[in-house]
Protein backbone atom coordinates (compact mmCIF):
# COMPACT_ATOMS: atom_id res chain seq x y z
CA UNK A 1 0.00 0.00 0.00
CA UNK A 2 3.11 2.31 1.11
CA UNK A 3 4.57 1.19 -2.20
CA UNK A 4 1.24 2.42 -4.23
CA UNK A 5 1.25 5.56 -2.47
CA UNK A 6 4.81 6.65 -3.15
CA UNK A 7 4.26 5.82 -7.23
CA UNK A 8 1.01 7.81 -7.08
CA UNK A 9 2.82 10.33 -5.65
CA UNK A 10 5.67 10.66 -7.23
CA UNK A 11 3.51 10.55 -10.80
CA UNK A 12 1.25 13.46 -9.71
CA UNK A 13 4.70 15.34 -8.94
CA UNK A 14 5.62 14.53 -12.45
CA UNK A 15 2.37 15.54 -14.10
CA UNK A 16 2.50 18.74 -12.20
CA UNK A 17 6.06 19.44 -13.49
CA UNK A 18 5.04 18.89 -17.11
CA UNK A 19 2.19 21.14 -16.83
CA UNK A 20 3.64 23.95 -15.83
CA UNK A 21 6.37 22.95 -18.03
CA UNK A 22 4.35 23.14 -21.15
CA UNK A 23 3.40 26.53 -20.09
CA UNK A 24 4.97 29.64 -22.16
CA UNK A 25 7.38 31.07 -20.21
CA UNK A 26 9.00 34.38 -21.31
CA UNK A 27 12.88 33.65 -21.65
CA UNK A 28 15.00 36.10 -19.59
CA UNK A 29 16.16 38.89 -21.85
CA UNK A 30 20.19 38.09 -23.43
CA UNK A 31 22.38 40.63 -22.92
CA UNK A 32 23.18 43.36 -24.60
CA UNK A 33 26.02 42.98 -27.88
CA UNK A 34 28.99 44.72 -26.78
CA UNK A 35 30.80 46.68 -29.77
CA UNK A 36 33.54 44.74 -31.41
CA UNK A 37 36.96 45.68 -30.01
CA UNK A 38 39.68 45.10 -33.14
CA UNK A 39 42.81 43.23 -31.39
CA UNK A 40 45.84 45.51 -31.60
CA UNK A 41 47.59 45.01 -34.87
CA UNK A 42 50.35 45.48 -37.09
CA UNK A 43 50.30 45.59 -40.75
CA UNK A 44 53.32 46.07 -43.29
CA UNK A 45 54.05 45.89 -46.91
CA UNK A 46 56.83 44.44 -48.71
CA UNK A 47 58.62 46.39 -51.67
CA UNK A 48 57.23 43.89 -53.99
CA UNK A 49 53.94 44.78 -52.75
CA UNK A 50 52.98 41.37 -50.61
CA UNK A 51 50.93 42.99 -47.74
CA UNK A 52 51.08 41.49 -43.93
CA UNK A 53 48.88 42.01 -41.14
CA UNK A 54 49.41 40.72 -37.79
CA UNK A 55 47.24 40.27 -34.91
CA UNK A 56 48.17 38.85 -31.03
CA UNK A 57 44.78 37.16 -30.17
CA UNK A 58 43.48 34.84 -27.72
CA UNK A 59 45.11 33.03 -24.91
CA UNK A 60 45.65 29.57 -26.25
CA UNK A 61 49.19 28.95 -28.00
CA UNK A 62 47.86 28.37 -31.46
CA UNK A 63 47.96 30.66 -34.14
CA UNK A 64 46.37 30.54 -37.90
CA UNK A 65 48.07 32.22 -41.03
CA UNK A 66 46.09 32.68 -44.07
CA UNK A 67 47.96 33.69 -47.11
CA UNK A 68 45.25 34.93 -49.41
CA UNK A 69 45.87 35.73 -53.14
CA UNK A 70 43.22 38.34 -55.22
CA UNK A 71 42.75 35.31 -57.50
CA UNK A 72 39.53 32.76 -58.19
CA UNK A 73 36.50 32.32 -60.60
CA UNK A 74 36.95 35.91 -61.38
CA UNK A 75 39.89 35.04 -63.20
CA UNK A 76 38.58 32.55 -65.27
CA UNK A 77 37.70 32.55 -68.98
CA UNK A 78 34.27 31.69 -70.58
CA UNK A 79 35.97 28.65 -71.12
CA UNK A 80 37.84 28.45 -67.92
CA UNK A 81 34.74 27.75 -65.40
CA UNK A 82 36.69 25.88 -62.42
CA UNK A 83 40.04 26.25 -63.33
CA UNK A 84 41.27 28.39 -60.54
CA UNK A 85 39.61 25.40 -58.44
CA UNK A 86 41.55 22.58 -60.26
CA UNK A 87 44.71 24.85 -59.55
CA UNK A 88 43.65 24.99 -55.62
CA UNK A 89 43.45 20.98 -55.88
CA UNK A 90 46.96 20.65 -57.63
CA UNK A 91 48.77 22.93 -55.15
CA UNK A 92 47.99 20.65 -51.97
CA UNK A 93 49.41 17.91 -54.16
CA UNK A 94 53.36 18.71 -53.08
CA UNK A 95 55.80 21.79 -53.83
CA UNK A 96 59.00 21.73 -55.98
CA UNK A 97 60.76 20.11 -52.30
CA UNK A 98 57.62 18.28 -50.36
CA UNK A 99 55.20 15.52 -52.12
CA UNK A 100 52.27 15.64 -51.08
CA UNK A 101 52.52 13.41 -48.18
CA UNK A 102 55.47 14.69 -46.86
CA UNK A 103 53.59 18.07 -47.07
CA UNK A 104 50.65 16.70 -45.06
CA UNK A 105 53.09 14.92 -42.26
CA UNK A 106 54.53 18.45 -41.68
CA UNK A 107 52.18 20.30 -41.10
CA UNK A 108 50.19 18.19 -39.22
CA UNK A 109 53.37 17.67 -37.18
CA UNK A 110 53.32 21.62 -36.50
CA UNK A 111 49.73 20.97 -35.28
CA UNK A 112 47.79 22.06 -37.75
CA UNK A 113 46.05 20.67 -41.46
CA UNK A 114 46.46 22.51 -44.29
CA UNK A 115 43.28 23.62 -46.80
CA UNK A 116 43.21 25.37 -49.86
CA UNK A 117 39.79 27.19 -50.71
CA UNK A 118 38.76 28.72 -53.74
CA UNK A 119 36.19 31.79 -53.82
CA UNK A 120 34.83 34.05 -56.28
CA UNK A 121 37.57 36.42 -56.05
CA UNK A 122 40.52 34.73 -53.64
CA UNK A 123 42.25 31.99 -53.48
CA UNK A 124 43.03 31.15 -49.51
CA UNK A 125 45.68 29.09 -48.63
CA UNK A 126 45.62 28.52 -44.72
CA UNK A 127 46.57 26.13 -41.46
CA UNK A 128 46.77 26.60 -37.75
CA UNK A 129 49.62 25.34 -35.72
CA UNK A 130 50.85 25.59 -32.36
CA UNK A 131 52.37 28.81 -31.39
CA UNK A 132 55.53 27.79 -31.30
CA UNK A 133 55.40 26.89 -35.06
CA UNK A 134 54.27 30.40 -36.25
CA UNK A 135 57.22 31.26 -38.10
CA UNK A 136 57.76 27.74 -39.80
CA UNK A 137 54.40 27.91 -41.05
CA UNK A 138 54.21 31.01 -42.62
CA UNK A 139 57.42 29.21 -44.26
CA UNK A 140 55.31 26.02 -45.29
CA UNK A 141 52.88 28.44 -46.62
CA UNK A 142 54.94 29.92 -48.67
CA UNK A 143 56.40 27.23 -49.97
CA UNK A 144 52.94 25.51 -51.26
CA UNK A 145 52.10 29.53 -52.56
CA UNK A 146 55.13 30.13 -54.72
CA UNK A 147 56.51 26.63 -55.57
CA UNK A 148 53.53 24.58 -56.33
CA UNK A 149 54.79 21.21 -58.53
CA UNK A 150 51.54 20.58 -60.23
CA UNK A 151 52.60 17.07 -60.15
CA UNK A 152 50.57 15.97 -64.07
CA UNK A 153 50.36 12.49 -62.55
CA UNK A 154 47.29 13.62 -60.01
CA UNK A 155 45.73 15.52 -62.86
CA UNK A 156 43.15 12.94 -63.94
CA UNK A 157 42.09 11.78 -60.54
CA UNK A 158 41.13 15.36 -59.73
CA UNK A 159 39.54 15.52 -63.10
CA UNK A 160 37.51 12.56 -62.47
CA UNK A 161 36.61 13.92 -58.65
CA UNK A 162 35.27 17.47 -60.57
CA UNK A 163 33.12 15.11 -63.28
CA UNK A 164 31.64 13.33 -60.25
CA UNK A 165 31.21 16.48 -58.15
CA UNK A 166 29.29 18.02 -61.20
CA UNK A 167 27.21 14.86 -62.13
CA UNK A 168 25.57 15.39 -58.46
CA UNK A 169 25.15 19.10 -58.56
CA UNK A 170 23.17 18.88 -61.29
CA UNK A 171 21.10 16.19 -60.44
CA UNK A 172 19.44 18.20 -57.56
CA UNK A 173 16.86 20.99 -57.97
CA UNK A 174 19.15 23.58 -55.68
CA UNK A 175 22.34 23.87 -57.95
CA UNK A 176 20.40 23.90 -60.89
CA UNK A 177 18.00 26.81 -59.37
CA UNK A 178 21.06 28.55 -58.29
CA UNK A 179 23.22 28.30 -61.92
CA UNK A 180 20.09 29.53 -63.68
CA UNK A 181 19.84 32.30 -61.12
CA UNK A 182 23.17 33.43 -60.78
CA UNK A 183 23.02 33.20 -65.24
CA UNK A 184 20.55 35.63 -65.08
CA UNK A 185 21.80 38.11 -62.92
CA UNK A 186 25.27 38.29 -63.76
CA UNK A 187 25.36 37.61 -67.52
CA UNK A 188 28.73 37.24 -69.53
CA UNK A 189 31.20 37.50 -66.44
CA UNK A 190 32.42 35.02 -64.17
CA UNK A 191 30.29 35.56 -61.57
CA UNK A 192 27.21 34.48 -63.36
CA UNK A 193 29.03 30.64 -64.49
CA UNK A 194 28.31 28.90 -61.71
CA UNK A 195 29.30 24.91 -63.04
CA UNK A 196 31.52 23.87 -66.32
CA UNK A 197 30.83 21.19 -68.95
CA UNK A 198 32.34 17.72 -68.52
CA UNK A 199 34.12 18.43 -71.70
CA UNK A 200 35.32 21.65 -70.42
CA UNK A 201 36.87 20.05 -67.30
CA UNK A 202 38.44 17.23 -69.77
CA UNK A 203 40.33 19.74 -72.17
CA UNK A 204 42.48 21.13 -68.87
CA UNK A 205 45.84 19.54 -69.28
CA UNK A 206 48.91 20.92 -66.81
CA UNK A 207 50.17 23.51 -69.11
CA UNK A 208 46.60 25.28 -68.81
CA UNK A 209 46.99 25.13 -64.68
CA UNK A 210 50.50 26.55 -64.67
CA UNK A 211 49.03 29.35 -66.87
CA UNK A 212 46.80 30.21 -65.11
CA UNK A 213 48.82 30.26 -61.95
CA UNK A 214 51.42 32.34 -63.75
CA UNK A 215 49.01 34.89 -64.69
CA UNK A 216 47.31 35.19 -61.18
CA UNK A 217 48.86 34.39 -58.67
CA UNK A 218 52.01 37.47 -57.28
CA UNK A 219 52.97 39.44 -54.25
CA UNK A 220 51.07 42.32 -54.89
CA UNK A 221 47.79 40.22 -54.88
CA UNK A 222 48.49 38.58 -51.68
CA UNK A 223 47.99 39.32 -48.14
CA UNK A 224 49.22 37.38 -45.26
CA UNK A 225 47.35 37.09 -42.19
CA UNK A 226 48.18 35.78 -39.10
CA UNK A 227 46.40 35.38 -35.77
CA UNK A 228 46.70 34.08 -32.07
CA UNK A 229 49.62 34.00 -29.79
CA UNK A 230 52.86 34.03 -31.48
CA UNK A 231 56.75 35.45 -31.63
CA UNK A 232 55.73 38.89 -33.35
CA UNK A 233 59.78 39.42 -34.26
CA UNK A 234 60.12 35.75 -35.44
CA UNK A 235 56.38 35.71 -37.48
CA UNK A 236 57.85 38.71 -39.45
CA UNK A 237 60.86 37.75 -40.31
CA UNK A 238 59.16 34.63 -41.80
CA UNK A 239 57.41 36.38 -44.27
CA UNK A 240 59.85 39.34 -45.08
CA UNK A 241 62.11 35.94 -46.15
CA UNK A 242 60.00 33.18 -47.62
CA UNK A 243 58.08 36.24 -49.41
CA UNK A 244 60.38 38.87 -49.83
CA UNK A 245 62.10 37.91 -52.96
CA UNK A 246 58.40 36.65 -54.94
CA UNK A 247 57.77 38.95 -57.98
CA UNK A 248 55.01 41.14 -58.10
CA UNK A 249 52.81 39.61 -60.68
CA UNK A 250 49.85 41.68 -62.06
CA UNK A 251 47.74 44.42 -60.38
CA UNK A 252 44.47 42.23 -58.94
CA UNK A 253 41.91 42.15 -61.60
CA UNK A 254 38.91 44.68 -61.13
CA UNK A 255 36.04 43.63 -63.14
CA UNK A 256 32.80 44.71 -61.82
CA UNK A 257 29.82 43.33 -63.28
CA UNK A 258 27.09 44.70 -64.50
CA UNK A 259 23.37 42.91 -63.05
CA UNK A 260 20.72 42.67 -65.08
CA UNK A 261 16.88 41.66 -63.47
CA UNK A 262 13.14 41.37 -65.64
CA UNK A 263 10.48 39.65 -63.79
CA UNK A 264 10.01 36.45 -65.80
CA UNK A 265 9.60 33.09 -64.51
CA UNK A 266 12.19 30.48 -65.50
CA UNK A 267 10.88 27.29 -64.95
CA UNK A 268 13.14 24.22 -65.02
CA UNK A 269 11.03 21.02 -65.32
CA UNK A 270 11.78 17.92 -62.89
CA UNK A 271 8.83 15.67 -63.68
CA UNK A 272 7.29 14.02 -60.57
CA UNK A 273 9.24 16.63 -58.28
CA UNK A 274 7.47 16.26 -55.13
CA UNK A 275 8.76 20.29 -53.92
CA UNK A 276 9.54 23.27 -56.03
CA UNK A 277 12.77 25.07 -55.30
CA UNK A 278 12.58 28.76 -55.17
CA UNK A 279 15.44 31.62 -55.94
CA UNK A 280 13.59 34.72 -56.01
CA UNK A 281 15.63 37.77 -56.07
CA UNK A 282 17.40 41.26 -57.65
CA UNK A 283 21.01 43.01 -57.51
CA UNK A 284 21.38 45.13 -54.76
CA UNK A 285 24.17 47.71 -53.03
CA UNK A 286 27.84 46.16 -52.09
CA UNK A 287 29.17 46.64 -48.51
CA UNK A 288 30.87 49.99 -50.24
CA UNK A 289 27.41 51.68 -50.41
CA UNK A 290 25.84 53.56 -47.44
CA UNK A 291 22.95 51.65 -47.51
CA UNK A 292 24.46 48.10 -46.97
CA UNK A 293 24.25 48.05 -43.07
CA UNK A 294 20.32 48.75 -43.23
CA UNK A 295 20.32 46.61 -45.93
CA UNK A 296 21.31 43.99 -43.90
CA UNK A 297 18.70 44.74 -41.13
CA UNK A 298 16.34 44.73 -43.36
CA UNK A 299 17.42 41.09 -44.70
CA UNK A 300 17.30 39.46 -41.05
CA UNK A 301 13.95 41.20 -40.57
CA UNK A 302 12.09 39.74 -43.98
CA UNK A 303 13.67 36.35 -44.56
CA UNK A 304 17.15 36.28 -43.41
CA UNK A 305 16.76 34.60 -40.01
CA UNK A 306 14.67 32.24 -38.32
CA UNK A 307 12.22 34.71 -36.67
CA UNK A 308 11.59 36.49 -39.75
CA UNK A 309 8.43 37.37 -41.50
CA UNK A 310 8.80 34.82 -44.61
CA UNK A 311 10.24 31.81 -42.38
CA UNK A 312 7.10 32.84 -40.12
CA UNK A 313 4.33 33.40 -43.04
CA UNK A 314 5.69 29.98 -44.71
CA UNK A 315 7.43 27.57 -42.85
CA UNK A 316 5.01 28.04 -39.57
CA UNK A 317 2.10 29.79 -40.41
CA UNK A 318 1.46 28.03 -43.60
CA UNK A 319 4.07 24.67 -43.48
CA UNK A 320 4.36 25.35 -47.54
CA UNK A 321 8.25 24.57 -46.60
CA UNK A 322 10.86 23.88 -43.80
CA UNK A 323 13.43 25.62 -44.28
CA UNK A 324 13.26 29.28 -46.41
CA UNK A 325 15.75 31.88 -46.07
CA UNK A 326 16.81 34.86 -47.57
CA UNK A 327 20.46 36.37 -47.99
CA UNK A 328 22.16 38.60 -49.13
CA UNK A 329 25.34 37.67 -51.40
CA UNK A 330 28.32 39.75 -51.49
CA UNK A 331 31.03 39.98 -54.80
CA UNK A 332 33.28 42.28 -55.23
CA UNK A 333 31.40 45.48 -56.06
CA UNK A 334 28.22 43.51 -56.74
CA UNK A 335 25.63 42.15 -54.58
CA UNK A 336 22.26 40.35 -55.13
CA UNK A 337 19.39 39.80 -52.38
CA UNK A 338 17.37 36.10 -52.41
CA UNK A 339 14.58 34.19 -51.22
CA UNK A 340 15.79 30.22 -51.35
CA UNK A 341 13.09 27.77 -50.61
CA UNK A 342 11.64 24.61 -51.35
CA UNK A 343 8.33 24.11 -51.10
CA UNK A 344 5.52 21.54 -51.82
CA UNK A 345 4.40 21.21 -55.31
CA UNK A 346 1.12 21.69 -54.84
CA UNK A 347 1.37 24.94 -52.82
CA UNK A 348 4.31 26.54 -55.09
CA UNK A 349 2.01 29.64 -56.02
CA UNK A 350 0.36 30.25 -52.71
CA UNK A 351 3.89 30.16 -51.23
CA UNK A 352 5.44 32.92 -54.03
CA UNK A 353 2.54 34.85 -53.55
CA UNK A 354 3.13 35.28 -49.59
CA UNK A 355 6.65 35.66 -50.48
CA UNK A 356 5.58 38.96 -52.01
CA UNK A 357 2.50 39.74 -49.90
CA UNK A 358 5.62 39.79 -47.20
CA UNK A 359 7.60 42.11 -49.27
CA UNK A 360 4.81 44.50 -49.65
CA UNK A 361 3.93 44.27 -46.32
CA UNK A 362 7.33 45.94 -45.30
CA UNK A 363 7.14 48.20 -48.21
CA UNK A 364 3.37 49.82 -47.22
CA UNK A 365 4.24 49.60 -43.15
CA UNK A 366 7.42 50.29 -40.95
CA UNK A 367 8.10 47.76 -38.85
CA UNK A 368 7.39 48.10 -34.66
CA UNK A 369 10.39 49.34 -32.96
CA UNK A 370 10.03 45.92 -30.49
CA UNK A 371 10.47 43.75 -33.70
CA UNK A 372 12.99 45.66 -34.99
CA UNK A 373 14.98 45.73 -31.77
CA UNK A 374 14.72 42.12 -31.58
CA UNK A 375 16.07 41.76 -35.09
CA UNK A 376 18.83 44.00 -34.38
CA UNK A 377 19.71 41.82 -31.42
CA UNK A 378 20.09 38.72 -33.28
CA UNK A 379 22.58 40.89 -36.29
CA UNK A 380 24.61 42.17 -34.08
CA UNK A 381 24.54 38.62 -31.32
CA UNK A 382 26.13 37.28 -35.08
CA UNK A 383 28.62 39.61 -35.93
CA UNK A 384 29.86 39.12 -32.02
CA UNK A 385 30.16 35.38 -32.61
CA UNK A 386 31.72 35.40 -35.48
CA UNK A 387 34.57 37.69 -34.37
CA UNK A 388 35.14 35.14 -31.14
CA UNK A 389 37.85 33.03 -33.42
CA UNK A 390 41.53 33.35 -35.03
CA UNK A 391 40.01 32.36 -37.92
CA UNK A 392 36.39 34.92 -37.51
CA UNK A 393 38.99 37.66 -36.99
CA UNK A 394 40.98 36.56 -40.01
CA UNK A 395 37.89 36.44 -42.06
CA UNK A 396 36.62 40.00 -41.24
CA UNK A 397 39.79 41.74 -41.41
CA UNK A 398 39.90 40.14 -45.34
CA UNK A 399 36.52 41.05 -45.52
CA UNK A 400 37.66 45.01 -45.27
CA UNK A 401 40.70 44.27 -47.51
CA UNK A 402 38.86 42.94 -50.44
CA UNK A 403 36.02 45.70 -50.42
CA UNK A 404 38.46 48.19 -49.32
CA UNK A 405 36.86 48.85 -46.09
CA UNK A 406 37.88 50.89 -43.23
CA UNK A 407 38.55 49.62 -39.54
CA UNK A 408 35.75 51.46 -38.31
CA UNK A 409 33.42 49.28 -40.03
CA UNK A 410 34.40 46.62 -37.80
CA UNK A 411 34.44 48.60 -35.25
CA UNK A 412 30.96 50.67 -35.34
CA UNK A 413 29.39 47.54 -36.19
CA UNK A 414 26.87 47.01 -33.33
CA UNK A 415 26.26 50.44 -33.28
CA UNK A 416 25.32 50.83 -36.62
CA UNK A 417 22.92 48.15 -37.09
CA UNK A 418 21.11 49.44 -33.52
CA UNK A 419 21.28 53.15 -35.28
CA UNK A 420 18.69 51.44 -38.13
CA UNK A 421 15.20 52.56 -37.30
CA UNK A 422 11.58 51.24 -38.58
CA UNK A 423 11.58 54.31 -41.06
CA UNK A 424 14.98 53.26 -42.92
CA UNK A 425 13.96 49.25 -43.06
CA UNK A 426 10.61 50.22 -44.65
CA UNK A 427 12.66 52.81 -46.96
CA UNK A 428 14.70 49.48 -47.91
CA UNK A 429 12.38 47.65 -48.62
CA UNK A 430 10.73 50.38 -50.95
CA UNK A 431 14.38 51.84 -52.71
CA UNK A 432 16.11 48.00 -53.00
CA UNK A 433 13.23 44.87 -52.84
CA UNK A 434 11.27 46.24 -56.15
CA UNK A 435 8.99 43.13 -56.56
CA UNK A 436 8.07 44.20 -60.43
CA UNK A 437 11.89 43.37 -61.55
CA UNK A 438 12.99 40.42 -59.22
CA UNK A 439 14.18 37.60 -61.06
CA UNK A 440 12.52 34.49 -60.01
CA UNK A 441 13.72 30.58 -61.21
CA UNK A 442 11.53 27.96 -60.10
CA UNK A 443 12.49 24.00 -60.35
CA UNK A 444 9.71 21.50 -60.56
CA UNK A 445 6.98 19.54 -61.66
CA UNK A 446 6.12 21.57 -64.87
CA UNK A 447 2.67 19.58 -65.43
CA UNK A 448 1.72 20.37 -61.57
CA UNK A 449 3.52 23.96 -61.43
CA UNK A 450 2.68 26.14 -64.53
CA UNK A 451 -0.56 27.33 -64.34
CA UNK A 452 0.24 27.82 -60.23
CA UNK A 453 2.91 30.39 -62.58
CA UNK A 454 1.23 32.62 -64.47
CA UNK A 455 0.21 34.94 -61.99
CA UNK A 456 4.14 36.20 -61.39
CA UNK A 457 4.68 37.08 -64.77
CA UNK A 458 5.96 35.65 -68.43
CA UNK A 459 6.47 31.80 -68.31
CA UNK A 460 10.08 30.84 -69.38
CA UNK A 461 10.76 27.50 -69.91
CA UNK A 462 14.38 25.98 -69.70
Amino acid sequence: MMVRLSVATALASVLAVSAVSTQKQEPPPGGEPKAFKLPAKKSFQLDNGLGATLVPYGTLPKVTVSVIVRSGNLNEGADETWLADLTADLMKEGTATRGAEALASEVAAMGGELTISTGLDETTVASDALSENAGGLVRLLADVVRHSAFPASELGRLQKDMVRNLSIAKSQAQPLAEERFMELLYPNHPYGRVFPTEEMIGSYDIERVKTFYQTNFGAQRTHVYVAGMFDEGDVEEAIRESFGDWGRGQEPLIKPPKPVTKRVVHLINRPGAPQSTLRIGLPVVDPSHEDYMALQVTNALLGGSFGSRITSNIREDKGYTYSPSSAVGVRYRAAHWVESADVTTADTGAAMREIFNEIQRLQEEAPSANELEGIQNYVAGIFVLRNSSREGVIGQLAFLGLHGLPDAYLTTYVKNVYAVTPTDVQRIAKDYLQDPTMTIVVVGDRAQIREQLTPFGQVVEQ
